[in-house]
């Protein structure tokens, strides 16, 4: 098997790129065309060792929750000429994460574990333990950071304060993160899984809010096996993420959650191979599709040669 690390095209009309962590982009006019690798990250720092069929994984189901949510909910797609590939709008990017949880887990539990129960004006209750379903879908919107800088929590008068968007455009951003989340549990309820939280991104196209980025993909959002969920957590017993988090609790079991005098562990193929088998499978259970893997000695090549012939579309 072959894994995608890097791209390095050139393309008739192109104008700039951009690498992100996962995701090659390359900027034209109008759109996007975004190739999603297969690097990993966490902690903000990319893995040395890429994991195979990830990008396929992240794109194929994003594309699968973009078609399903897409009567609802304007995005930003409009074609993907490979498995690896989305085209889309150029959409002016609004420099906001929605954040939208369900239950009490990740840096929301942290927050809650050392005191803070005002998020973002929902109030907490006492005595929540971790992964515990909350008593409402809270919104808590971190603000996108520049390259190299770490996410920030921002509350709703904040962002309005320093106009980052007007009360309007706001009100337009819950509305979509309500009708995107629901519609994300309801498939994943429906296939034995439970959306935890996720986030979305959004953008605007002559005036009008977009979605953008990716959507309730493995990297984005967080689930847990519904089967035995109730008897874990009544009886105290830790709660397994369907999710990269699984990588995360892997680095911080090994000695590295991203401070810079840490070194980044070596995982081993079995490891590699344990990560890239849970990324397909919950591909599987969230869309009822069967994964079928790209095997192409010439990955690159076909790639460059697939963006191409659509570019001349």
């Amino acid at each position: 098997m072959s894994s995608i690390t890097e791209t390095h095209f050139q393309f008739p009309g192109q104008v700039d790129f951009y690498r992100g962590k996962v995701r090659d982009v390359y900027i034209f006019e109008k759109h996007l065309v975004v190739i999603a690798s297969d690097r990993i990250s966490a902690f903000d720092v990319v893995l040395p060792q890429p994991i195979p069929y990830k990008g396929q994984v992240l794109n194929q189901t994003s594309l699968f929750f973009m078609e399903a949510t897409k009567a609802e909910v304007p995005n930003w797609v409009t074609a993907s000429p490979d498995p690896n590939v989305t085209v889309g709008l150029r959409c002016e990017p609004i420099p906001l994460e929605m954040v939208v949880r369900a239950y009490l887990a990740g840096s929301a539990w942290r927050a809650y574990r050392t005191g803070k129960r005002n998020f973002n004006g929902y109030i907490l209750p006492e005595g929540l333990k971790e992964n515990d379903p909350l008593p409402e879908i809270i919104i808590t919107p971190a603000t996108k950071a520049e390259k190299g800088q770490h996410d920030e929590d921002i509350n709703t008068d904040e962002i309005l304060q320093k106009r980052i968007v007007n009360l309007e455009i706001y009100e337009q951003l819950e509305t979509y993160t309500r009708i995107l989340f629901r519609r994300g549990s309801e498939i994943a309820d429906k296939n034995g899984l439970i959306l935890i939280d996720t986030k979305y991104e959004f953008g605007l196209w002559d005036g009008q809010v977009y979605l953008i980025d990716e959507i309730h993909t493995p990297d984005s959002s967080r689930y847990f096996d519904k089967a035995g969920y109730a008897e874990r957590q009544a009886a105290g017993v830790r709660q397994t993420h369907r999710s990269k988090e699984m990588v995360r609790q892997w680095l911080i079991e090994n000695g590295f959650q991203g401070n810079s005098k840490e070194q980044i562990p070596q995982m081993s193929e079995e490891w590699i191979q344990a990560i890239s088998h849970e990324y397909i499978a919950l591909y599987e259970q969230l869309t009822g599709k069967a994964f079928e893997r790209i095997e192409n000695s010439q990955r690159l090549e076909t790639l460059e040669q697939r963006i191409k012939a659509h570019l001349l579309l």
